[in-house]
């Protein structure tokens, strides 16, 4: 058997990842600024950079915010969003409905800025094995990495038997790259369109307070 390793599983409420540590014998704990879903003791409240050089043999990012590092975000930095960032300070949002476009674009930029800091903290962890899950970053979220932060490996659920689309990158260090263990066949929009939507539940969630918490898990 293999010896229990010390694990820190960042940005995660869900307590899943903790789980199926634990369940292989880990000595594992979970950590976020919002509580855990599961009510586990052990799950640390609080800046996940704060506790990286606690000795852990293994960092596992699951979900670090990606809101403003991804594709799908990088738009709002040539044209702010209509409704005030989830993520912007208190007065910023109340502010919104009647801040200029500049003013709110430097608002988005700095959340950037923000977020580019948290995933470099991780990679930059006294912990010698990492993984950071990221889905793909736009070219100025790239521009904002450490210098030695490789390309990512980029998986899709589907390879693991579920049937969604999500890509999602994994930069890892000191971990072999994933391996498919049961990959399904994607359906193609053209052919079997229904299948095709249902397969894109993530990328065609609602709108709602948790639509972002749900995007995010992986």
């Amino acid at each position: 058997m293999t010896a229990a390793l010390r694990i820190l599983i960042g940005c995660e409420t869900s307590g899943v990842m903790r789980r199926a540590f634990a369940a292989r014998g880990h000595d594992v704990w979970s950590c976020d600024v919002m509580p855990a879903e599961d009510g586990s003791n052990r799950h640390i409240r609080g800046d996940l950079r704060l506790y990286l050089a606690e000795g852990w043999d293994l960092l596992c990012v699951m979900h670090p915010p990606c809101t403003r590092l991804c594709n799908s975000g990088v738009r709002w930095l040539t044209e702010p969003p209509k409704n005030p960032p989830e993520d912007a300070m208190a007065t910023e949002r109340a502010a919104w409905p009647v801040m200029g476009r500049d003013a709110r674009l430097a608002v988005m930029w700095r959340l950037l800025g923000e977020g580019a800091d948290l995933f470099a903290a991780c990679w930059a962890a006294p912990v010698a094995r990492v993984a950071v899950e990221n889905p793909v970053m736009h070219k100025h979220a790239r521009a904002l990495m450490p210098a030695d932060l490789p390309r990512p490996q980029i998986v899709q659920p589907w390879w693991f038997g579920e049937p969604y689309f999500k890509a999602t990158g994994f930069y890892l260090r000191q971990l072999p790259p994933l391996r498919a263990t049961n990959r399904l066949t994607a359906p193609r929009k053209a052919t079997e369109p229904d299948r095709h939507k249902a397969w894109s539940a993530i990328h065609r969630a609602s709108p709602g307070p948790d639509r972002a918490r749900f995007r995010s898990r992986t």
